[in-house]
């Protein structure tokens, strides 16, 4: 079996997974005052919240190219390769699963799995990472589909934001509406829910007391078996240290891991975002 391994640049990717020869990653462009950036080539994290607070209107993202993946695939069946997962962003907040599972019938001498991973980010980033692994180790496909069904599964993550708009105007948000009325009073806690799609969770009435049931809920999620759990944040470091620093000195025994929302999921959350994601890990 040769194996690619295909995401998009919503994923959060460590350095050593970004060097693998056969992970391949799809482009997502942000659009900013009427320019074209792909994080990672002409912009970085910090000069995208930078741009943005600049910017007079919310930059917007498009979907990741079809035709791009169907290049792609092509290629890898001229270069020996026989299986291909992709693992992208999640159907709830893009139209891009849907839109690419007629490819899996169009390249016969490829075995394709498009699974949903239902998430975004660093968890995305640990299950990519997690598939390249297990091939190297030298899992077959079926097993390496079943392990990464079993992380879908288990993965979720609990999102607080300074500034909801951000959600409700891209459509990401799917009853933002119900609670825009009490924005003053209260800090929504939100989270992926079991069809990935971004809904709130519950509401709590200050930034101190959601931050202690972000780690309560997570502490919940995590308690039996095997997580990493991964405070990501969107360009608020000493708040995800803080965050970081709390998961430390509680009972959760999981690994604990820092990330960046980047371009793409920053856009939609905002300047100040902070998240709890987690994710099974297998030994």
């Amino acid at each position: 079996m040769k194996l690619a391994v295909i995401t998009d640049s919503s994923a959060y990717l460590k350095l050593e997974v970004l060097e693998k020869e056969n992970l391949f990653i799809l482009d997502i462009p942000v659009f900013i005052d009427g320019k074209t950036y792909v994080e990672g080539k002409n912009l970085t994290a910090e000069e995208f919240y930078q741009k943005m607070a600049l910017s007079a209107e919310l930059p917007k993202t498009s979907q990741p190219s079809i035709a791009e993946l169907e290049d792609l695939l092509s290629t890898l069946s001229g270069n020996g390769y026989t299986h291909v997962l992709g693992l992208f962003l999640s159907s709830g907040i893009s139209g891009f699963y849907q839109n690419i599972q007629f490819l899996k019938d169009e390249f016969p001498q490829l075995e394709i799995a498009f699974p949903d991973s239902k998430i975004t980010s660093a968890p995305l980033g640990i299950m990519v990472q997690s598939a390249l692994n297990w091939a190297e180790a030298g899992l077959d496909f079926n097993e390496i589909l079943r392990r990464i069904n079993v992380q879908i599964d288990g993965t979720s993550a609990f999102i607080m934001v300074d500034d909801l708009n951000h959600l409700v105007k891209g459509g990401r948000l799917s009853n933002g509406a119900a609670i825009l009325g009490n924005l003053l009073s209260i800090k929504p806690i939100l989270y992926f829910n079991h069809h990935g799609v971004i809904e709130v969770f519950e509401k709590i009435r200050t930034e101190k007391k959601a931050t202690k049931r972000l780690i309560e809920l997570v502490e919940e999620r995590t308690s039996s078996g095997k997580y990493e759990i991964i405070v990501i944040h969107a360009n608020a470091v000493d708040k995800a240290e803080t965050l970081r620093q709390s998961l430390l000195e509680s009972n959760i025994s999981a690994e604990i891991s820092l990330a960046t929302f980047g371009s793409v999921i920053g856009t939609h959350l905002g300047e100040g975002s902070i998240a709890l994601g987690y994710i099974p890990l297998f030994d």
